[in-house]
């Protein structure tokens, strides 16, 4: 029954006009800009800050273009903001940010953080981001989601007021470094030798064709094929890296969700924690009450060794013990709640993901596979040019 509330109460939620943030604000990171300032420690450093600027869509409906609100943000405050919404929604599958640091990168493209395609590449996965957090029908309700985007002073101080981070659970933190392929297949590296073999063909028909008579125009014509077709790599890789993207954030994502399944299981561990210490209590309850002890057990030993104990000393011992067993009572009671309630938001949410991720996922491999077939039609083209260049001579 719970479940099926919840799941009303979501899907109201998402087909409701202005239901999400996304429906009542037009959201954009605009630019980046490198800036200098001290640290903590009042040392000098670079960093970039984002441009985020927003404006009410009921505006742009009615044909008005007011001027946007903006504000400037730092990588570290889009990362404040996700730790805060992975806490409080701990149910949730929460959109990850892109990477801080290049991690994977093609030898051409630089590693530097500072390096304009780099932090160009991280302004469009912040903005990407911002819509996917308020595109969704929970989190972009969330009053600190607002104040990050509209208020520029004061943010942190209202993030941190919520106590967020008492609620972190250490154990959960501690699980939650991400794994690295340590030797990733280097295709790219591999199809850039391809054309760049077609530009070492390139410039042997146009030296050729210089000692050529005969054969002069013909070689270099083909030379001429070659070098366009080796050229091109740099166009292809650029948007081979965009796909690349696209699947770096579901590899991100799959850390998101193994925390939420995380956070279930710590709650079950927490449940069944409760429920044993509880059964423990009341043995001890019923040893108390009959005066049974088990021979054995840590009482039968202290028993054997120092007598029984006086009949006050019992009587204020079951005492203790009922009001335990009543607290143990109610805390398994809530752990109960807590495990049942995320498992089924969890389930909710993660339907949802999995709708986003399965068009995702088929819109960025049907893309590829047609810039994949894009680029065989050309490679055959250019050798087919070659072949008629030759058969010319």
């Amino acid at each position: 029954k719970g479940l099926l509330s919840y799941c009303c109460l979501v899907l109201v939620q998402m087909v409701e006009e202005g239901s999400t943030l996304l429906r009542r604000m037009e959201i954009c990171v605009a630019e980046a800009e490198k800036r200098s300032g001290k640290n903590a420690v009042s040392m000098q450093e670079t960093f970039t800050v984002y441009l985020i600027e927003t404006r009410p869509m009921d505006a742009v409906a009615e044909g008005r273009n007011p001027a946007p609100d903006s504000l400037w943000r730092r990588y570290s405050e889009f990362e404040l903001l996700r730790n805060y919404l992975i806490v409080t929604y701990p149910y949730i599958v929460v959109p990850p940010l892109p990477e801080k640091r290049a991690e994977f990168v093609w030898h051409k493209l630089s590693a530097d953080n500072m390096d304009p395609d780099f932090v160009e590449r991280r302004r469009v996965g912040l903005e990407n981001f911002l819509l996917r957090v308020a595109s969704h029908p929970v989190l972009s309700n969330d009053k600190i989601l607002y104040h990050f985007l509209t208020e520029e002073h004061g943010w942190k101080e209202v993030v941190y007021e919520t106590g967020f981070q008492a609620k972190a659970d250490s154990r959960l933190r501690a699980l939650s470094a991400t794994f690295r392929v340590r030797n990733p297949d280097k295709v790219a590296d591999r199809l850039y030798g391809v054309y760049k073999v077609h530009g070492n063909y390139g410039r042997v028909f146009s030296e050729w064709s210089a000692i050529e008579k005969e054969m002069g125009d013909g070689l270099q014509s083909a030379g001429h094929h070659m070098d366009a077709y080796a050229a091109s790599i740099d166009d292809i890789l650029e948007e081979e890296e965009h796909y690349a993207d696209q699947l770096k954030e579901y590899l991100s994502y799959a850390e998101a969700l193994r925390a939420v399944c995380r956070k279930h299981e710590l709650a079950q561990f927490e449940l069944e924690m409760a429920s044993q210490d509880l059964i423990s209590k009341k043995q001890q309850r019923e040893e108390l009450a009959t005066g049974i002890v088990r021979t054995f057990s840590f009482k039968g030993m202290t028993n054997k060794l120092f007598g029984q104990e006086a009949p006050e000393q019992r009587e204020a011992k079951l005492k203790l013990l009922e009001e335990l067993i009543t607290e143990g009572e109610e805390t398994v009671k809530e752990k109960t709640v807590e495990c049942e309630e995320h498992v089924e938001r969890a389930w909710v949410d993660m339907q949802r993901f999995k709708e986003q991720k399965d068009k995702d996922l088929r819109e960025a491999l049907i893309n590829y596979a047609v810039m994949q077939i894009s680029m065989c039609k050309k490679g055959i083209q250019v050798w087919s040019n070659a072949k008629e260049c030759f058969l010319k001579m």
